[in-house]
Formats: C-alpha cells, sequence, structure tokens
C-alpha cells in the first residue's frame, strides 16, 4: 500500500493492493467527477484501467504509479466515456488508448469539459481530448505477462450506453466502472434503470468475484451488487409510483422518501434516473436520448437551485 500526492479537497487518494501487482486507486469522496482507477504491474509495464478527471488528479494518480514501478504505462483501458474516467488520457503518453466503440464516440460528443451552469467551478487544468483509439465492439483479452484480462462491453445500456468491465478471472478480481457506486447515488441517466438491473444481476453476479473496484467508492466485495440492484429496483418503483399520480420526475423526486439511500452520497440524482426512468416507461429503447440538460435542471431544482457541487 501507498499514500498518493496530498490533494486539496475532500481527502488524499491511496492505493491499495487488491492483488499481487494489482492496485486500485481510490479517490474521496468519490462524489461528482472524482472516480477510482486502478493498474496492474507487468514485466515490462503497467496497464491501467481508466484516467482521472483534471489534469492534477491524473498526474497525482501517474505520480502513484510511479511510486509502485518505474515501469510505464503501455495499454489505458476506459471502462466507459464519462469525463473522470478519459479526460486525463492525453497524459498517458506513448500509452495505447482502448475502450469500447461506443467510448470513443461517446467521448468525441460530450467534447471538452465544463463546469457551470451545472456544477460547480473546476479547475480542469490543460485537458486534451484522446478518446480510444484501439476499439472493439464485444471485448478484447488483454494479457498482463501471463495474467489474462477480460475486456468486455456489458452487451446492454446500463450506466451509460457503452460500459466495459475488466474482468481477473484467476484472481477473480473485477473492476467494474461506473456500473456499480459504493457510498455513492447510481448514476444511470445515460443508460438504462432496467438495463442496470439486467446487467447486474444477469453479467455481474454470475462472475462470482470477490473483490470489485467499483468507480466511485471504496473497494468492495460481491455484496455491492445487491445494494446497487436495489437502488434500482427503488428508481423504477418511484418512477411506477409518480407517474401514476400524474407527477414529473422532479414533483415524483421531491414526494419520494429516499429511506435507507439518504445515506448516499449525491442524492439529486434520483432526478436524473427518473428522467431515464420515465422515458423507459414511455418505450424509449434502452440507452436512447432524452433531454440531459432539463434534466440537469431539474436535478439543479432539487438542489434548491444550487449548481451540484463538485470537488474535483
Amino acid at each position: 500500500m501507498s499514500d498518493a500526492p496530498d490533494l486539496d479537497g475532500p481527502g488524499d487518494p491511496r492505493l491499495v493492493e487488491v492483488s499481487d501487482g494489482i492496485f486500485a486507486y481510490l479517490q474521496p469522496d468519490g462524489t461528482w467527477w472524482i472516480n477510482n482507477t486502478g493498474f496492474l504491474v507487468g514485466a515490462r509495464g503497467v496497464t491501467s484501467v481508466d484516467a482521472c478527471s483534471t489534469e492534477r488528479r491524473t498526474r497525482a494518480y501517474l505520480e502513484a504509479i510511479g511510486s509502485v514501478t518505474p515501469r510505464p504505462v503501455r495499454t489505458l483501458v476506459n471502462t466507459h466515456h464519462h469525463g473522470d474516467h478519459t479526460f486525463g488520457n492525453y497524459l498517458f503518453s506513448g500509452a495505447t488508448v482502448v475502450g469500447h466503440e461506443g467510448t470513443r464516440q461517446g467521448a468525441l460528443d460530450w467534447g471538452m469539459p465544463f463546469d457551470e451552469p451545472f456544477w460547480t467551478k473546476v479547475e480542469w487544468g490543460g485537458v486534451e481530448l484522446e478518446p480510444p483509439f484501439l476499439t472493439y465492439a464485444d471485448g478484447v483479452t488483454l494479457w498482463v505477462d501471463d495474467l489474462r484480462c477480460e475486456v468486455r462491453h456489458v452487451g446492454t445500456p446500463a450506466h451509460t450506453t457503452n460500459d466495459s468491465i475488466v474482468w481477473i478471472p484467476e484472481r477473480r478480481v473485477l473492476f467494474c466502472g461506473d456500473l456499480l457506486f459504493n457510498g455513492g447515488t447510481p448514476f444511470l441517466m445515460q443508460g438504462s434503470v432496467d438495463g442496470a438491473i439486467r446487467v447486474l444481476t444477469e453479467v455481474i453476479a454470475p462472475l462470482e468475484a470477490e473483490t470489485i473496484v467499483p468507480g466511485h467508492g471504496p473497494v468492495a466485495g460481491p455484496e455491492l451488487i445487491e445494494r446497487v440492484v436495489g437502488y434500482a429496483r427503488f428508481v423504477r418503483a418511484a418512477a411506477a409510483a409518480g407517474r401514476a399520480a400524474g407527477l414529473t420526475p422532479l414533483e415524483a423526486a421531491r414526494e419520494t422518501d429516499l429511506g435507507e439511500y439518504a445515506e448516499l452520497t449525491d442524492p439529486e440524482r434520483i432526478v436524473g434516473n427518473l428522467h431515464r426512468a420515465y422515458a423507459e416507461m414511455d418505450g424509449l429503447e434502452p440507452g436512447g436520448r432524452i433531454d440531459l440538460a432539463a434534466a440537469l435542471n431539474d436535478m439543479i431544482a432539487y438542489n434548491g437551485g444550487r449548481p451540484l457541487t463538485c470537488r474535483a
């Protein structure tokens, strides 16, 4: 275990060796734009799972890798297109950036980072767009020396339309990107509520992973899967009740008692999740386009009219 350089904000990132030569890089507190990454150390180089959101955070992550090994990062896998996992790609000089074909397109469609008016101000640094340039449709097998790593698209929209996992069967270690949040509110606005339930129960759970590195929050075991599935089912039930009462997604969110999920960070995501659930109830296909700006503005309204807090 090794500590990364200090960063201002909610806490210092730290390295956790989850299996021999396999590290999770955890960034507290896992809220907006503060993600986890990880890496595997091989004899000739390093494989990284995801980058960070800002220049400063990605440079700190690279320093953390350097505290473990002087070997270069040869391969960078992006689990999905969101900027907290991809904006720092450009700092991995010489690495092959790998991702699903939808991850490449999603990163290009999003473009350069922005914050206001939806989030509080962020110091992004000198970000340059560097989407994956080696892409796949279904998956690819990646080898770290003799250790097999299965990079798989999960098959249907869930957190986004282009979620992939990095599964290391010999070690029972899973890097799952933002399919799972630990301690934070799951976010399904750009994916699918029903799809997330299906992926977690039919794709992720059957792997029988012993160690899971979520996209945000502490390293977990398989019990986290049912926790997130439970939240997605809660969203689906709240959407059904809201529609039956003739409420908008924002009104339904305000009427919904979060109950056991009130302890999760970024609770305003319930609104975006309800926008997605409502659209699916209206027959929109999983991952189909919704009015993201309207959903984000409703999240701000739920947040008391304040931009969403980002401490990246």
